[in-house]
């Protein structure tokens, strides 16, 4: 693979009509404190990953994620063991790098290279921002798009929420987010609900403030599909074509929001505006709850709505609905529920800026919280949709392509999960894995200044290493 300015790690997939259909429908069995397997009860997901399936019966059920309690039976990797594994290929890992293996029934650090020692994340970073968004955000809260009634006659305004999801498309086509709220609904209410006729469309965009692009960010990126300008109002996540899922965005998503709503209204007039307090309410949508959301950001990397959440974040905990206080906010939220930031520095949510720094232990941290046991001392377990998130190597998400049935990393096929994350120069990979003991394992991979294309298939053998490790009677 080449370097070009961004090597991203968002899924790439043509339109609805031709994708294909890998829905996340692996079961986590957390199984013990010590251990995990993931059940995958999806036929088309076992078929994909290679594995032993009977014969399909008539009207299968649609499978379900369900996580279960930990228990205690699976041992323990030692620390030894576990060097003994990971050591060679840590020290011979092209450019810098930095790791950590930690076992979430105890929150003991099992294995590190440098781990303290931070990197640029790219789209691991988004870890970090999922925890924040549901240790903050009510996980079945929605977030919502308005129409009010304007102050001049004829006028009405639409409210953006910090809804990216909200979509153009006509009902009966699919959008790429679940559950994703109409523009045709909101003028359907509208046309019931409006005094009058109505020649203008206002987009009221004042939820956000400050730089639309993030430190870091290029305009460039915008046509080249990687990023939104971030304002609390768009259709589709601010893609030119609502079907696919990293095609260009747009420069102005808040006023094409607004033109999609005038084209259905039959209204020629959009331009920008504000909501007069207390205006009446014309019409409301919602996005799906909070906690879907959440897992959609980490499965596909969409880098739109993990910096859009921030957002949410930063105002929930009472400060401006801005990059800068979304970085602020996302550090803090998980500084409070116990998790140390120390070394972390943040310039965006979604690990698109060059300029975002995070060590390993940290994000190994944030997942092994998620997947610690229930009553555990810092009790976040409420963090789970992370790990129902985290896309299933060589099954779907951005691990899709990864994982061969051949190869280094095949033992990894459907055992790891884990968040990816490229840029130009960065790859890092983090997530959790059953190692050959049945013990559940969480695990960061970090590299800087290496080719990713070099440096991809050396972190999903480690992680597959993992998978096959048998370390608990060693060292």
């Amino acid at each position: 693979m080449g370097l070009g300015r961004r090597i991203g790690d968002t899924l790439r997939l043509p339109g609805p009509g031709a994708r294909r259909s890998v829905a996340v429908l692996a079961v986590f069995a957390l199984a013990g404190a010590a251990g995990s397997a993931v059940a995958l009860s999806s036929p088309a997901l076992v078929e994909r990953l290679g594995l032993v399936q009977e014969a399909a019966a008539p009207a299968p059920p649609v499978p379900q994620a369900v996580l279960r309690p930990l228990a205690v039976e699976a041992p323990t990797p030692t620390p030894a063991g576990l060097a003994d594994v990971l050591d060679p290929a840590a020290d011979d890992m092209p450019g810098r790098f930095a790791g950590v293996v930690i076992d979430p029934a105890t929150g003991a650090q099992l294995w590190g290279h440098t781990p303290e020692r931070a990197f640029v994340p790219a789209s691991t970073g988004k870890v970090l921002t999922a925890a924040a968004a549901l240790l903050t955000l009510n996980p079945t809260d929605r977030l919502d798009t308005r129409v009010v009634a304007g102050s001049e006659p004829g006028t009405v305004v639409l409210v953006g929420g910090g809804d990216p999801t909200l979509t153009a498309l006509p009902e009966g086509e699919e959008s790429l987010y679940p559950d994703a709220p109409r523009i045709s609904e909101l003028a359907d209410e509208v046309r019931e609900n409006a005094q009058g006729e109505i020649d203008t469309v206002l987009v009221d965009t004042s939820r956000y403030t400050g730089p639309r692009l993030a430190e870091g960010w290029l305009p460039g990126d915008i046509a080249a599909g990687y990023i939104t300008p971030i304002e609390p109002l768009m259709v589709d996540g601010g893609r030119v074509d609502p079907t696919l899922q990293d095609g260009p965005r747009v420069e102005d998503p808040a006023l094409a929001a607004g033109r999609a709503l005038a084209e259905e209204l039959g209204v020629e007039s959009v331009d920008e505006g504000t909501a007069d307090p207390g205006a009446v309410g014309l019409a409301s949508v919602s996005s799906a709850p909070i906690a879907e959301l959440v897992e959609h950001s980490l499965r596909v990397s969409d880098n739109t709505l993990a910096d859009m959440l921030a957002h949410e974040v930063a105002l929930a905990r009472d400060d401006e609905g801005s990059f800068a206080g979304g970085a602020r906010q996302v550090l803090a939220a998980l500084e409070q529920a116990g998790i140390d930031t120390t070394g972390a520095h943040l310039v965006d949510a979604s690990g698109m800026s060059t300029r975002n720094e995070v060590p390993p232990q940290l994000l190994g941290a944030v997942l092994a919280a998620a997947a610690a046991p229930a009553q555990n001392p810092l009790d976040t377990q409420f963090l789970r949709p992370i790990l129902s998130g985290l896309p299933v190597a060589g099954g779907e998400g951005t691990l899709d392509d990864r994982y061969a049935r051949s190869g280094d990393a095949a033992s990894g096929r459907g055992v790891v999960r884990a968040k990816t994350g490229s840029l130009t120069g960065v790859s890092s990979l983090a997530g959790v894995v059953t190692d050959a003991d049945g013990r559940l394992l969480v695990f960061a991979l970090m590299s800087n200044g290496a080719n990713p294309g070099e440096v991809r298939p050396l972190h999903d053998a480690m992680a597959a290493d993992l998978s096959r490790c048998g370390c608990a009677g060693s060292g």
